[in-house]
Parts: structure tokens; C-alpha cells; sequence
């Protein structure tokens, strides 16, 4: 029986990035016929589909997996090139990674710094809630996830980085004019928040918890940035809960109160990665790690 063709895998790759049979056909320097054949003996051997035919074509479960099996051995091949070149220069690599947005505004970058200022590594970061990160990794489109779950995929190991502690603050403008009469759930309907985007759980699960409201009965701007929280929250048009690592200095001149001081919300979070990352890889987690756990929270 003939084994797994990776120019099956190719194929199927190039299809799914390129969102669709002609411009990948063009990519492969390739026939549409010779890449939809390819599929199409793909599916044979697997004898169930890889791709769900639409527009533009997504994959199926197993064709996920497929793909995050060849996207690793790529990320391996293109290791281990500098190693067996003959002028031994080391390309940069290029590494993919999942993260929460308040990650990357407050710990990530200075961690990954010294390895990009090497010129080892150029960075694909893909910026997800952190509930929701794994499935990146699950799909094969990055090689590191940080995430809240702590439990790791199969075939993955997970390390806990610590906790960013999240408060709930407004500027003193705002306070004036939303809670004149202190912090309380009836002004909380009134009183315009901040959340990530319409997944975002964790506001809607403080109000829940501290005030009893439910998911539709308060206002919200629905913002992509962590920065951005901060800025709103400056401006005096919203409150935020935001990672007390972005806002030592607002706090401590009075630009931004705490509005329930000890009644934040704690997130611990994890870094996840395939078992068998090796080099490079390796020592990018092992910074990742060590950074995390030196800022965050233990």
C-alpha cells in the first residue's frame, strides 16, 4: 500500500492558504487538474474527504489535523536547512504563535526580543481571546499557544506562566459621572464598558458574579486592543478591566482608579507546545517561560 505523498499534503496546504484550486494551482507552478487530482488521491487513501468544497474551501476535521502535521515537519525542515547548509548561515525561522492580546501588550515581546534581535526568528503572531488560542494550534497554524486551559492537546505539553491580574478602573471624570453615588449594579447598566469582541466572557462573567447582571443588560464597545482599553479608559468614555501590569503608572498618578479594589479578576495562563520541539524552538519556549514567570504573578 502506497504511504502518506507530502505532495498530497502540499496540495492541500497550498489550497487552504490560497483559498482555492486556481491560485493554488498557481502557486504550485501546477495544472488545476494536477492539484485537484492530488486531493483527490489524498481522499482516497484516507477514504474520507480533506475539504469541504465551498467558497472558499475549508477543510474537514482530518484534513485540520493533516495540516497541522505538515506545518510541523515544514517548521522542522526549515530548522534543520541552516544546520545542513553548506556555508552554515542560519535564515531566520519563522515561527508561529497564538496569543491573548493582553500578552502581547504586556510580557511577550521583550520575551521573544533578544532571540528576534539575533535575527533567529520573524514572527507570525495570530492574537486570539485566550480561551480560544488552542484551536490555532489545533489546526496547525502556530507551533505555540498561550492559553487559560490548562490541560495540553495530545502530543502537547503545556507549562503554567502565572497570572495577570485584571481591575476594574475608570478615569476620575468618568467616576463623577457614572457613579456619583458609588459602584453598584443599577449603575452598572448605565455605565459603558470595554470588551474584546463578542466571545469575550470574562466582563460579562464579573458583572454576572459581582452585580447579578446578565450578558445583555449593559452597554460595551467592542474593541480588538489592549492598548486601546487603556486609552478609553483615560478618555473617561468607558471602564475596562485591564491587566494591572498596563497601568502601574495611570494608577499611581490618579489618572485611573481601581473601582473595586480586591475584587478583580485573576487569569492563570499557560504556554502549549508540541512535544517534540527541539532547537530553536525549544529555546524559544524555554525564554517564553522564564520571562513569563519572572513578570506574572506566581
Amino acid at each position: 500500500m502506497r504511504g502518506l505523498d507530502y505532495q498530497w499534503l502540499e496540495a492541500l496546504d497550498t489550497v487552504v492558504i490560497n483559498g482555492g484550486f486556481d491560485k493554488a494551482a498557481q502557486v504550485l507552478f501546477v495544472t488545476q487538474s494536477a492539484v485537484s487530482q492530488r486531493i483527490k488521491q489524498l481522499e482516497k487513501w484516507l477514504a474520507q474527504p480533506v475539504l469541504v468544497r465551498e467558497t472558499p474551501p475549508r477543510p474537514t476535521a482530518v484534513g485540520r489535523r493533516l495540516l497541522g502535521f505538515y506545518r510541523r515537519v515544514q517548521l522542522l525542515e526549515s530548522e534543520l536547512h541552516p544546520a545542513l547548509a553548506p556555508d552554515g548561515l542560519d535564515a531566520p525561522l519563522p515561527v508561529a504563535i497564538a496569543t491573548n492580546a493582553d500578552s502581547l501588550a504586556t510580557w511577550l515581546l521583550p520575551a521573544l526580543s533578544p532571540l528576534m534581535q539575533a535575527g533567529r526568528l520573524v514572527l507570525n503572531l495570530t492574537v486570539d481571546d485566550e480561551s480560544r488560542t488552542l484551536n490555532r494550534l489545533r489546526s496547525g497554524e502556530a507551533v505555540a499557544a498561550i492559553s487559560s486551559e490548562p490541560t495540553p492537546m495530545a502530543g502537547c505539553i503545556s507549562d503554567r506562566l502565572g497570572q495577570l491580574e485584571y481591575l476594574c478602573v475608570a478615569s476620575p471624570r468618568f467616576i463623577e459621572r457614572y457613579f456619583p453615588d458609588g459602584v453598584h449594579g443599577a449603575a452598572m447598566t448605565r455605565a459603558p464598558a470595554v470588551v474584546f469582541d463578542q466571545h469575550d466572557d470574562m466582563h460579562g462573567g464579573f458583572l454576572a458574579e459581582r452585580f447579578a447582571l446578565s450578558s445583555v443588560n449593559w452597554p460595551r464597545h467592542v474593541v480588538r486592543s489592549s492598548e486601546a482599553f487603556v486609552q478609553l479608559a483615560t478618555q473617561g468614555v468607558a471602564y475596562c478591566l485591564i491587566p494591572d501590569l498596563m497601568i502601574r503608572e495611570e494608577l499611581a498618578c490618579g489618572e485611573l482608579v481601581d473601582l473595586m479594589p480586591g475584587q478583580g479578576v485573576v487569569r492563570t495562563l499557560y504556554w502549549h507546545r508540541w512535544a517534540l520541539e527541539s532547537g530553536l524552538l525549544a529555546t524559544l519556549s524555554q525564554d517564553c517561560i522564564s520571562h513569563a514567570r519572572r513578570v506574572l504573578q506566581q
